[in-house]
């Protein structure tokens, strides 16, 4: 027993770091990976910037967003007004800066709205199986056979327009894509040894969603989530622009973008800076969503 103790002691002392270290090296390796790209470093950096500024606009903002000055409308940018004025003398820089509150804050809430229900319900139906399974799926065949632009205007249309109305159409169009993919990483999930075990051992459905297929198939819709806020602020900003998303005096980006398309060939400024900040907004929320699922896809060496 003598000889033995100090060898069996050594081998737990042994084993114990290589454990704990493992979590931190795939973290560093990540890191590594995610530095060595910079086109997502971009839109990191973009995307935090995006953040800080819809979070901070109120302290950021110069003028008064809603505040009319008809004596200083469509005033070209100045030092007094960065992104010029609009048709009634709003100022143009802190109505996109505000507006950020709106186009950014939509596309995050469709995400964790869409993401959500969409999520539980592919896992749900993954584990249920039989014609339940069957029935859930075509439903979402039918929506999905629909274009995704013509359902959410129809939808936004059928609500009314506002925001709020929006972002609820947008979502329930987004939700079929969660779907599908939460039930496809359930399908392969669900004939592991360990999922058989805790079905043996009487676990609930619900207690399998939750415990133990979320947190795997996790990943992947984090990945499709980040790729789908830059989606999802385009289509906020095109029922802004066709009047079905936020309506005046609010400031939406896409409002702002169909309000100065009157005045696009004198008054360039008027849908340009909006339309910048759409620009830049969804393409740095997509150069981060690509990256990131370049890093967490196995067969790219991200795991």
């Amino acid at each position: 027993m003598s000889l033995l103790e100090p060898e069996v002691g050594r081998g737990r002392a042994n084993c114990a770091p290589v454990t704990s270290k493992r979590p931190f090296t795939a973290w560093r390796r990540r890191a590594h990976q995610l530095s060595r790209s910079p086109l997502t470093l971009l839109g990191l950096a973009i995307m935090l910037l995006v953040v800080l500024l819809m979070l901070c606009s109120p302290w950021l903002v110069p003028h008064n967003p809603n505040a009319i000055d008809l004596a200083a409308r469509l005033q070209a940018p100045s030092t007094a007004h960065w992104f010029g004025t609009d048709e009634v003398g709003r100022d143009l820089f802190s109505r996109v800066l505000i507006g950020s509150q709106q186009s950014v804050a939509a596309g995050l809430a469709v995400v964790i709205l869409a993401g959500s229900v969409g999520s539980l319900l592919g896992c749900f139906s993954g584990v249920m199986g039989g014609v339940l399974d069957a029935l859930i799926m075509r439903g979402m065949d039918i929506m999905l056979s629909v274009p995704s632009l013509v359902l959410t205007m129809a939808l936004a249309a059928a609500l009314g327009p506002s925001l709020f109305n929006a972002m609820l159409a947008i979502a329930v169009v987004r939700i079929p894509f969660y779907v599908r993919l939460a039930r496809g990483q359930t399908l392969m999930l669900r004939h592991q040894a360990y999922m058989q075990a805790t079905r043996t051992f009487g676990a609930s459905r619900w207690h399998l969603i939750t415990w133990h297929v979320l947190r795997n198939v996790l990943p992947p819709l984090v990945v499709q989530a980040s790729l789908d806020i830059g989606t999802s602020i385009l289509m906020a900003a095109t029922l802004g622009f066709i009047g079905l998303g936020a309506q005046q005096p609010t400031a939406e980006w896409g409002a702002m973008v169909a309000n100065g398309r009157n005045y696009i060939l004198d008054q360039w400024w008027y849908s340009a800076f909006p339309g910048m900040a759409i620009l830049i907004t969804a393409t740095g929320f997509n150069l981060f969503g690509d990256g990131l699922r370049d890093l967490l896809d196995p067969k790219s060496g991200g795991r």
